[in-house]
């Protein structure tokens, strides 16, 4: 039984990775809807529908008991909502937001006493129009913490250059969308990477902020918890190892791009 890992496109292949290092005796399934992506511009009923089809592809056709949404986007237009209208029994679907809202707020996984004051009071936040428009990480930040000032950037573009493989323009962006941010927040104590494609240029964020900003980004904390969720919730998931990767687009254009971001050889298969 593996654990299913859900992205629009490539960039759940940075939790992917992190999960991989950290629970090497758990078989995954990976499945990007890359014929889709970037999910980041699009409407959230359209996110929903698309993220609900492919959560249930994995829990029914690949024998997922637990699937990880490791897309800001669709955890933020859909992982709620799902939630609200039901999950079958015996199946869990995750989002990568809690585990990165935890650490920033020094709360242990699991922790759901009532909001409280943190040392971080001033949030940079950078994700994709729609994560933003959401306004799902502010809400899930105001369930743990109180005092928190966020100011959210919404980074057009940077998504598609990743997903195009062109980390030049991607790198240029990025700067640019911290420019735009400082503007409005000077002095951010710390920022959250809120796309899972962001690590991947995780340096040039913390360059672009500076030394003093505390970058939170989300691979290995997700794979932690991840890992302390099995542990508590052994059922979920009942062992063996590799991964298989299936993808709503071209399988060989998506294995040479997933090769290069991961920089090991990849095959995708047609979902």
């Amino acid at each position: 039984m593996a654990v299913g890992i859900f992205d629009s496109g490539l960039g759940g292949l940075t939790v992917l990775s992190a999960v991989e290092a950290r629970l090497p005796d758990v078989a995954l399934v990976y499945l990007g809807d890359n014929a889709n992506a970037p999910y980041g511009v699009r409407d959230p009923d359209d996110i929903f529908t698309r993220t609900k089809a492919h959560v249930q592809r994995l829990w029914h056709d690949e024998d997922c008991n637990l699937v990880i949404l490791a897309c800001n986007t669709a955890s933020a237009a859909a992982l709620r909502r799902m939630q609200e209208e039901g999950v079958p029994k015996g199946k869990r679907v995750l989002g990568v937001f809690v585990p990165l809202i935890e650490a920033l707020t020094e709360r242990q996984w699991g922790d759901n006493s009532p909001p409280r004051e943190v040392a971080v009071k001033h949030a940079a936040l950078f994700a994709t129009p729609t994560t933003v428009s959401s306004r799902a990480f502010q809400r899930e930040l105001a369930f743990r913490a109180i005092g928190v000032d966020v100011e959210a950037q919404a980074c057009g573009g940077v998504v598609d250059a990743i997903e195009d493989g062109d980390m030049i323009l991607a790198e240029a962006l990025v700067r640019s969308h911290v420019d735009a941010l400082k503007r409005k927040m000077p002095n951010p104590q710390a920022a959250v990477l809120g796309c899972t494609h962001y690590p991947l240029v995780e340096d040039v964020f913390q360059a672009a902020l500076g030394p003093e900003v505390q970058v939170y980004s989300q691979p290995q904390l997700v794979a932690a918890s991840l890992a302390d969720y099995l542990e508590r919730h052994p059922e979920m998931a009942t062992g063996g190892e590799g991964v298989r990767f299936l993808t709503t687009g071209d399988p060989k254009r998506t294995s040479d791009r997933a090769t290069q971001f991961l920089r090991r050889g990849i095959t995708f298969h047609a979902a």
